[in-house]
C-alpha cells in the first residue's frame, strides 16, 4: 500500500503569496493545517507498520517545523503553540474516549472535531467562530448578484460566466469546472466503480452518487422547497427548482443570448448552434450530448426496464419516467399553467403548453423556414420536403412519417376498430374518426368557424377550413404550380402527375388515388349505406350524395349563376343552366 506523504494533503504558500492574504484567510489555513496534522498524527499512533509508522514520525516533525512558522504568527500565538506542543509526538498521542473538546459557545453542544464545530455554528446564523461571522457573504458575483461566504467558493462560481474549465480528461479531453467531477470522470475510463448499490446491484464511481442512486429505491426525498413543498432527492435538483420561483438563469447562451436555469439546459441548447453530440449508440448511430442520456437510449435495444412501478408493476428504461408515472396513481399535477389554470405531471408536457400562450415557436424548418413550438413537429414536418417515411407496414410495406399512422393503417389489416360510439355502436379505427363522428350527433366540436359556424375537433383542421374564406394555398405542386390549402391536398395530387394509386380493392382489383373513392367503391362490395336523410329515411354510401339529397328538402340554393342570379341546389344543375347562356 502506498503511504500518503504530508506533501499530499499540505497547501504551501511562497512568502510573497502568504502577505497577499487577508487575516480571516490566515486565519481558515491556520484551522486547515491544525486539523490536517492532527489527523496525520492519529493515523500515524494507529500504523503497526514500524517502517511506515517511523515515516509518519519524520512527517510529523517536517509538519511541525513547518507550521510553526505559519501558525505562530498569530496573535493566539499560545492558542497553537500549546496544541502543537500537545500533539508534537504522534506516537505518544492518544484517542481520549468521551473527550469533546470543542464547544460551541452559543449552545454549548460539543464535538470531537473542529471542523464539526464549523459545520454546526452554522446553524446560528450571526454568530461567530474564530473572527468569522457566518450568515455574512462578503463576495458578490458582479455577473449574477449571487453572494458567497468564502473566496475560493465565489472563484469557482466565476468559471460558469468565464467558461474556464481548468480540469481536463487526458482520455477523452472532456473539461470540468470542479475537481470532484473531474476525478469522478477519471473512474469511468479505467472502469472503477466501487460503490454498488445493495437494490439493484448497480456500481456508482462516488459514495455521494451512491446515496444519491438509493434514493430512488427507498423513495427519500429529504430537499424541500421552502416555497412549494415539493421535495427532492439531490441537492442540485432542489437548486434549480428554487429558480423557477426566483426567476433566476444564470446561464446564458453566447451565441444568442437565450438565459436557462441549469447548466444541462444550456448545453442542450447548444446542440442547435452546433450540433454536438459526442456519445453515439453503436447499434444504431443516434448520437447524444450526456453519457447517462445514451444508456438510457441503449436500453431500448437490450429491452432493460429497471425501474418498477410498486403499485401497478409496470416497469421503464428511465428513473424520470417512472416518477411522471407514478402521479398518474397519486393524482398529482405539479406543473399549472398560469394563463388558465391547467395543471399537468409531466414537465414537457407544461412547457410546451404555455407556448400556446406565448406563441413561441422555438423550431423552424430548414427549407420553408415554418416554425412548430415542438422539435417533433418540426422533425415530422421536414420529411414533407424529404420524402422520408420510416414507418413501414410488414403486411402491406405502405409507409407513413407517423408511428401512430401506422399503427392505424395495421388496423385495417387486423380488422380492430377499439373506440366505439355508445349512441349508435358504430365502430372506428382510429379516435379522429370516432370525434368527428360525434359531430353527427352532439353537433358540437371544441374549435369553431368564426365565419360559418361549422366545428371541428381539431385547430389544425379549423385552420385548413379556414383558408376556404380567406382564399390562402401555401402549398404548390412542384410539377404543374397548382396550390392547395392543405398539404395532404397537394400529396394525393401529385399521384396525378406520378400514375400512384395506392389503394386497391380486394374485391375487383380496381385501384384508386384517394382514400375517400376507395371507400365509397368498398360499400359498392358491401352494401353498405352509412349516412341517411332524416327527412326522408333515404341512406347513401357516400357523404357528397347524402349532401346533395339534403339541398332537396331545404329551400337554400348554394349555386347561384353568375349571369342571371338563378339559384340552384346542385353544382350539376348549374353546370347545365350555364351552358343554356353559351348557345
Amino acid at each position: 500500500m502506498d503511504s500518503v506523504a504530508f506533501e499530499d494533503v499540505s497547501v504551501d504558500f511562497t512568502q510573497e503569496e502568504w502577505a497577499l492574504l487577508d487575516p480571516l484567510q490566515k486565519k481558515l489555513y491556520r484551522d486547515v493545517m491544525w486539523e490536517t496534522f492532527r489527523n496525520l498524527a492519529y493515523i500515524g499512533s494507529k500504523w503497526e507498520d514500524q517502517q511506515i509508522k517511523d515515516q509518519y514520525k519524520k512527517q510529523g516533525r517536517n509538519l511541525r517545523s513547518y507550521l510553526i512558522q505559519r501558525l505562530c504568527e498569530s496573535k493566539e500565538d499560545g492558542q497553537y503553540g500549546e496544541t502543537l506542543s500537545r500533539i508534537s509526538d504522534p506516537t505518544r498521542t492518544k484517542k481520549t474516549t468521551g473527550v469533546k473538546p470543542y464547544k460551541c459557545s452559543v449552545c454549548g453542544k460539543g464535538f470531537m472535531l473542529h471542523s464539526s464545530l464549523t459545520r454546526h455554528i452554522k446553524s446560528h446564523p450571526g454568530h461567530e467562530l474564530d473572527g468569522f461571522r457566518y450568515g455574512e457573504k462578503p463576495y458578490k458575483c458582479k455577473e449574477c448578484g449571487n453572494t458567497f461566504s468564502y473566496l475560493k467558493s465565489f472563484q469557482r462560481h466565476e468559471r460558469n460566466h468565464t467558461g474556464e474549465n481548468p480540469y481536463k480528461c487526458k482520455q477523452c479531453g472532456k473539461t470540468f469546472i470542479y475537481h470532484q467531477p473531474f476525478q469522478t470522470h477519471e473512474l469511468m475510463h479505467i472502469g472503477e466503480k466501487p460503490y454498488q448499490c445493495k437494490h439493484c446491484g448497480k456500481a456508482l464511481s462516488s459514495p455521494s452518487s451512491l446515496r444519491i442512486h438509493e434514493r430512488i429505491h427507498t423513495g427519500e426525498k429529504p430537499y424541500e422547497c421552502k416555497k412549494c413543498g415539493k421535495a427532492f432527492s439531490c441537492p442540485s435538483s432542489i437548486q434549480i427548482h428554487e429558480r423557477t420561483h426566483t426567476g433566476e438563469k444564470p446561464y446564458t447562451c453566447k451565441e444568442c443570448g437565450k438565459a436557462f436555469i441549469s447548466r444541462t439546459s444550456v448545453q442542450t441548447h447548444m446542440i442547435t448552434h452546433n450540433g454536438n453530440r459526442p456519445y453515439k449508440c453503436k447499434e444504431c448511430g443516434k448520437a447524444f450530448i450526456r453519457p447517462s442520456f445514451l444508456r438510457v437510449h441503449e436500453r431500448i435495444h437490450t429491452g432493460e426496464k429497471p425501474y418498477k412501478c410498486k403499485q401497478c408493476g409496470k416497469a421503464f428504461r428511465c428513473s424520470t419516467s417512472i416518477q411522471i408515472h407514478e402521479r398518474t396513481h397519486t393524482g398529482e399535477k405539479p406543473y399549472k399553467c398560469k394563463e388558465c389554470g391547467k395543471a399537468f405531471s409531466a414537465r414537457p408536457a407544461f412547457r410546451v403548453h404555455t407556448r400556446v400562450h406565448t406563441g413561441e415557436k422555438p423550431y423552424k424548418c430548414k427549407e420553408c423556414g415554418k416554425a412548430f413550438s415542438r422539435l417533433s413537429y418540426c422533425r415530422v414536418h421536414e420529411r414533407t420536403h424529404t420524402g422520408e417515411k420510416p414507418y413501414g407496414c410488414k403486411k402491406c410495406r405502405k409507409t407513413f412519417n407517423y408511428p401512430l399512422d401506422l399503427q392505424i393503417h395495421e388496423r385495417n389489416h387486423t380488422g380492430e376498430k377499439p373506440y366505439e360510439c355508445k349512441e349508435c355502436a358504430k365502430a372506428f379505427i382510429s379516435l379522429e374518426n370516432f370525434r368527428r363522428h360525434m359531430i353527427t350527433h352532439t353537433g358540437d366540436g371544441p374549435y369553431k368557424c368564426r365565419e360559418c359556424g361549422k366545428p371541428f375537433i381539431f385547430l389544425s383542421a379549423l385552420r385548413t377550413h379556414e383558408r376556404t374564406h380567406t382564399g390562402e394555398k401555401p402549398y404548390a405542386c412542384k410539377q404543374c404550380g397548382k396550390a392547395f390549402s392543405c398539404s395532404s391536398y397537394v400529396q394525393i395530387h401529385e399521384r396525378t402527375h406520378t400514375g400512384e394509386k395506392p389503394y386497391e380493392c380486394k374485391e375487383c382489383g380496381k385501384a384508386f388515388i384517394y382514400p375517400t373513392s376507395f371507400q365509397g367503391h368498398m360499400r359498392m362490395h358491401t352494401g353498405e349505406k352509412p349516412y341517411k336523410c332524416k327527412q326522408c329515411g333515404r341512406a347513401f354510401s357516400l357523404r357528397s350524395s347524402f349532401q346533395r339529397h339534403e339541398r332537396t328538402h331545404s329551400s337554400q340554393k348554394h349555386f347561384e349563376c353568375k349571369q342571371c342570379g338563378k339559384g340552384f341546389t346542385l353544382f350539376s344543375s348549374l353546370n347545365r343552366h350555364v351552358r343554356l347562356h353559351s348557345r
